[in-house]
């Protein structure tokens, strides 16, 4: 038997370990993202960089490089099936976590960023299309709400985890750390994922085939508005985790309660996955999520009225940003599972061409955002206002100009649930 054959039909997973192995798996993206950011002073110092902002790099290296990495791994994942391609990412991710670890230079530290951020792609890419091969409609949105829960746990934890670290040990055990995990995960998915790709849909690597499929995903009018819609909030998001250790532990005096707020924020975000995990298959996905870009575009008039406010407070500020993360809770996956709806056939490619979008755009706004940190918060607070009317304007243009549809889209079928799924 081949080592990369699928687990026994026995061994088929039940819904809530397929939720929880899905969200680990985009969970260690997370995990290079905001274990980081306690240590990211410690880090640039260590390293000898004394530029204040090019500590960001350590960060927006990261995300930049997993966008364009994201164009690959569909592609391979819809010719030779899902699990060989999770195989080699996580192979990668733990490899390149160690060499982050042993770096001993800036310049080096960035570039094995790049390399594990690129070879790891499919770890944000590929859960989406595993999730489409499963589910579809208004269950797909709710299957990925209630893996955005537990998705967000872990990087709600990651700041946490980066600061203790740094109580006890250099902060080369956080990439080590990261790697445990990662292997330890790599173990979970050989053992338990079955592959979910049909026979029917592999797709043959071939350039015109490719290329016709990622032209088909970029052209789709019902999709691309709500990818790019993910894109330019997700710039606002990563525009706040690029200054968030400058703006709440230095401009705002958190310190070392900077990881609690953090998480305290994450938190909320989870809480509100899991409602729309609970409402969202009775509202519908469309319903939900133009609701909750509305209100998202009203708090971020409030966050540019309040970085201007003469009585600036951490606490309006945190209150504020925490609104902002629950409303992402409501958008995000319904924005996601709406955009992968026309796709089942090349689920791959669509999710490799999406994830390429969101993470190259939203990185690039994000570390623009965050270069234009100026020891207050009024240029994330534009961009947060400026980037949820951008959304509107393109969720119209998907919509044709209507907003609060319930569509089913056709074909769509109800999943029979698998045994021992609750």
């Amino acid at each position: 038997m081949s080592s990369f054959a699928p687990p026994a039909a026995d061994a088929r997973l039940g819904e809530r370990e397929f939720i929880a192995m899905m969200a680990m798996l985009m969970a260690l993206q997370a995990m290079c993202i905001d274990s980081m950011l306690p240590a990211l002073g410690v880090i640039a110092s260590d390293l000898g960089q004394d530029d204040p902002n090019a500590r960001q790099l350590v960060v927006g290296v990261f995300l930049i490089a997993a966008g364009f990495g994201s164009l690959i791994p569909g592609a391979l994942a819809d010719r030779f099936g899902r699990r060989r391609v999770l195989f080699g990412s996580l192979a990668i991710y733990i490899l390149m976590g160690l060499a982050c670890a042993l770096v001993t230079d800036f310049t080096m530290l960035l570039v094995a960023r790049a390399l594990q951020a690129l070879g790891s792609a499919g770890l944000s890419v590929l859960p989406g299309a595993i999730i489409r091969d499963r589910f579809g409609g208004d269950r797909m949105a709710r299957a990925m709400s209630t893996i955005s829960v537990v998705f967000m746990i872990v990087p709600m934890l990651a700041p946490s985890f980066g600061q203790a670290v740094l109580w006890v040990a250099s902060w080369r055990w956080i990439f080590g750390g990261m790697a445990l995990m990662a292997a330890a995960i790599w173990i979970w998915v050989f053992l338990r994922l079955p592959e979910t790709l049909k026979p029917e849909y592999r797709q043959r690597i071939e350039p015109g085939v490719v290329a016709a499929n990622m032209w088909e995903s970029a052209t789709n009018r019902a999709a691309i508005g709500y990818v790019l819609g993910t894109s330019v909030l997700l710039g606002g998001l990563f525009g706040y985790i690029n200054s968030a250790q400058q703006l709440v532990a230095e401009h705002y005096g958190a310190g070392e309660r900077f990881p609690l707020f953090f998480a305290a924020m994450a938190g909320a975000m989870a809480l509100a996955n899991f409602s729309n995990s609970r409402i969202v298959e009775r509202f519908g996905a469309r319903r939900v999520s133009h609701a909750a870009l509305l209100i998202y575009i009203a708090v971020g008039a409030g966050q540019v009225w309040h970085a201007h406010s003469q009585h600036e407070s951490i606490w309006i500020f945190v209150g504020l940003m925490t609104a902002n993360m629950c409303l992402m809770g409501f958008i995000g996956a319904n924005f996601g599972s709406i955009s992968l709806q026309p796709f089942a056939r090349i689920a791959g490619a669509a999710s490799s061409l999406q994830s390429f979008l969101r993470m190259v755009i939203g990185s690039v706004l994000g570390s623009m955002v965050g270069a234009a940190f100026n020891d207050t918060a009024q240029p994330l607070a534009y961009a947060l206002f400026g980037f949820g009317l951008l959304a509107l304007v393109l969720v119209l243009y998907s919509e044709k100009g209507r907003l609060f549809r319930r569509i089913t889209p056709p074909g769509v079928a109800r999943p029979v649930p698998d045994p021992g799924m609750h």
